[in-house]
């Protein structure tokens, strides 16, 4: 009682908390089944601590993310306690993210979540400031924000997601039979399989492959799309999937013009997975700054896993480096894919 936690000890509340979504509240029954009193007030004050030391580390991801030349982005609802209205709020969390490997670039992966109040596009435009490249989303509506006329900033280009074009169809095939979605499902399909034999080489042998093979693939579906589209009203189901293909279709066709581009952002939806988990068992946040917290350690955990490093030694570790006083001017030397290269070392 009275005593201080070692690094290690707030290392292991973290990822019980953000990497195995076990809420504070049952931390703390755990640790009184074994006779130490730990309040869940006093694991919070070590949560907000502590992702109070390690906001530097998180600066520097995101800094070294929007270095990037192609991204990723998606959000998800993130509800917070709002103490006025005895009710919750919903806000956001934004994910950016970079995963390089399916085209052998050399950048580590990494993902950076922001927590923002809504989920309009002027929240992707201030997380995305000083990034200029390709961002692979969704279709949400709020991206073309990034795109449009007059903005201030680096250039962005907008990739879409072929996943979310296959799953609107997915949707009605499984209400019944629709032989023009099962062949739409058909088409789409035969990129995923172009794309299984190419992944993992140079963006040059990628595109070379794209433009032999998927490029007659992608002709195909536009046939395809403008046929039935003529002949299906626009206020069917399928009908209004048909017009989703067709209004992103620059965006989706992008992959064959760049051997960068993946054709999903299935990369960052991965990554907000543990989000949603996390979000199941804890409920919500207990407010603004809590979120804030939320994204700061969760962004630091995930690029911990996509970096095949053990979440609790790369905290521990760098929790120490921080309060033995490591040099501001040396931060990037915490970053998880550094820590998994001394390991290597």
């Amino acid at each position: 009682p009275g005593g201080l936690p070692t690094e290690a000890m707030v290392a292991h509340v973290l990822v019980s908390k953000y990497a195995d979504p076990l809420p504070l509240y049952r931390q703390a029954q755990i640790f009184s089944r074994q006779g130490v009193d730990l309040d869940r007030s006093t694991l919070a004050d070590w949560v907000g601590r502590a992702a109070f030391e390690l906001r530097p580390v998180y600066d520097a991801l995101m800094a070294d993310l929007k270095r990037s030349s192609k991204l990723f982005m998606d959000e998800t609802r993130a509800p917070v306690l709002d103490p006025g209205a005895r009710k919750t709020k919903t806000g956001y969390f934004w994910a950016l993210a970079r995963d390089d490997r399916p085209w052998s670039g050399t950048a580590p992966p990494g993902v950076a979540f922001t927590y923002a109040p809504g989920r309009g596009g002027l929240h992707a435009e201030r997380i995305l400031q000083g990034f200029g490249g390709i961002l692979q989303v969704d279709g949400y509506a709020g991206y073309n924000r990034l795109i449009a006329p007059g903005r201030v900033g680096a250039d962005i280009q907008l990739a879409y997601c072929w996943a979310h074009a296959r799953r609107k169809l997915i949707d009605i095939t499984r209400a019944g039979t629709a032989p023009i979605a099962e062949e739409g499902v058909r088409l789409i399909g035969q990129l995923y399989a172009i794309e299984t034999g190419i992944r993992g080489l140079g963006p040059e042998q990628r595109l070379a492959a794209r433009q032999e093979r998927s490029g007659p693939a992608v002709a195909l579906i536009r046939e395809w799309l403008d046929h039935h589209r003529a002949r299906v009203s626009a206020k069917a189901p399928l009908g209004e999937a048909l017009s989703y293909i067709a209004k992103y279709w620059t965006g989706l066709a992008l992959f064959l013009a760049d051997g960068r581009i993946e054709l999903d952002n299935n990369a960052v939806e991965r990554t907000i997975r543990p989000i949603a988990l996390n979000r199941k068992n804890a409920l919500f946040a207990g407010h603004d700054a809590g979120a804030e917290n939320w994204a700061i350690i969760a962004s630091l955990i995930e690029t911990c896993k996509l970096n095949g490093v053990d979440p609790y030694a790369w905290l521990s570790a760098t929790l120490h480096a921080i309060v033995s006083d490591h040099k501001q001017n040396r931060i990037n030397e915490l970053l998880p894919w550094n820590f998994a290269a001394k390991l290597g070392d």
